[in-house]
């Protein structure tokens, strides 16, 4: 055997994706790179590892079996850093985070400056609807979930950071025939959703109801950047949080929609169940947050005054 941890990671990333293209995404490399790696991983045993039907990627039983035993390997790798960086007195370990959709705009720019000052953590960062990321909370699988609707019915701490202000949008000079006449606009203009499972489809379900505004023409897309796009491309109108179309209203791609009841003000909140016992990593983490959220404000987000008047 003559395989190397980077075969071992690449395959690793391909067993819990099911997918060559999926695990080149996530790992920074070219589908060629990661099948490359694949090839001769798979070079060195005489049973399969995966297999390929009707196009669609499937592991072996061996295959999963040799995955297991990568895993074992590589948390001992990872072990060995760690204690490297204990023994020099530096902060280590993993921070696990589970994040909503729109959180992606904001989670960097919260632990940007805490992983510069320590570089041993490492972070792993998961982003999917609020659906998936309750799930991954109530199964303990995270050490944090960063959200802006809190669930129901969980036994969890928070921590309050920023605002989450969702605005009504439209495409480029979709303004002057809005205010011209709402009603016409609401009739010929379809509404771009997010999908069911998603915190701003939530909130703009229950927006619209409470306001007795008729969605007549729908359309449902699963990812805020394809609705922002859907948006921009004048498909229609969306109800959006501001954090993540920063760019598009300073570049006059979207414009906002003045409408009664608007904007929609939330919180984002970094959540963890109650007796979830932190390691050194993620305690010291929320600790830094706490301390540091009016500077990490200060410093990453004040923008965002000039389109609250």
């Amino acid at each position: 055997m003559n395989y190397t941890l980077n075969q071992l990671r690449i395959f690793l990333k391909i067993v819990e994706q099911k997918s060559i293209t999926r695990a080149a995404d996530l790992l920074f490399l070219t589908q060629p790179a990661v099948s490359i790696q694949l090839k001769n991983f798979q070079d060195q045993f005489d049973i399969p590892l995966t297999e390929v039907i009707n196009k669609k990627l499937y592991v072996t039983d061996f295959g999963y079996e040799i995955a297991e035993a990568a895993k074992l390997i590589l948390d001992e790798v990872d072990s060995m850093q760690y204690k490297k960086a204990m023994y020099q007195g530096k902060l280590t370990g993993k921070i696990k985070m589970a994040v909503v959709s729109t959180g992606k705009y904001i989670a960097p720019f919260l632990i940007n400056d805490f992983l510069k000052q320590n570089p041993e953590v490492e972070l792993i960062l998961d982003v999917s609807n609020r659906d998936s990321v309750i799930r991954n909370l109530e199964k303990n699988e995270v050490d944090f979930v960063l959200m802006s609707l809190l669930p129901e019915n969980i036994a969890m701490e928070h921590v309050e950071l920023m605002p989450n202000r969702l605005f009504l949008v439209g495409s480029k000079n979709s303004m002057e025939e809005f205010t011209k006449n709402k009603k016409q606009f609401f009739e010929k203009t379809p509404f771009i959703f997010r999908e069911f499972g998603s915190a701003t489809r939530k909130v703009m379900d229950q927006y619209l109801s409470e306001q007795g505004i008729a969605a007549e023409k729908n359309i449902t897309l699963t990812s805020n950047e394809a609705v922002k796009q859907a948006v921009i491309s004048g498909m229609g109108c969306s109800i959006m949080p501001l954090i993540g179309i920063k760019n598009e209203l300073q570049l006059g791609q979207l414009e906002i929609l003045k409408a009664p009841k608007l904007p929609i003000q939330s919180k984002w909140y970094l959540v963890n169940l109650r007796d979830k016992k932190h390691l050194p990593a993620a305690k010291v983490f929320k600790e830094y947050l706490q301390q540091n959220m009016e500077e990490i404000k200060s410093k990453y987000f004040n923008w965002d005054q000039n389109f609250v008047k």
